[in-house]
């Protein structure tokens, strides 16, 4: 058995961001096109006609979006790192089993 006794907690923190850059970047174009549809709908429809307030908007959230998901996951990488090498420490890490490539232990 391998036992996982600490997380280097910047290394958390900067995979945690990038996974969360590549899902704010999918879900700020989802939040993009929403917006472009809220504003490409007519006053008669509830929206708010199209124009370049609506391509602005739809850019900002985009941006917004993309930004909100990395910040907030690399903060959430980090403290959760931190978390577990306390907890580790406390109650020691996570055993787990490992084989390599060609079949050995590790």
């Amino acid at each position: 058995m391998v036992e996982i006794r600490r997380f280097g907690v910047m290394s958390v923190a900067k995979i945690s961001g990038a996974i969360g850059l590549i899902m704010g970047l999918i879900m700020g174009i989802f939040a993009a096109l929403m917006m472009l549809v809220g504003f490409s709908a007519g006053p008669a429809a509830g929206g708010l006609g199209m124009g370049s307030g609506g391509i602005f908007a739809a850019i900002i959230a985009f941006i917004v979006v993309l930004v909100t998901y990395a910040v907030v996951t690399f903060l959430w990488g980090a403290v959760a790192a931190f978390v577990y090498n306390l907890a580790a420490g406390w109650f020691g890490g996570i055993e787990f089993e490992a084989e390599g490539r060609s079949g050995e232990k590790l």
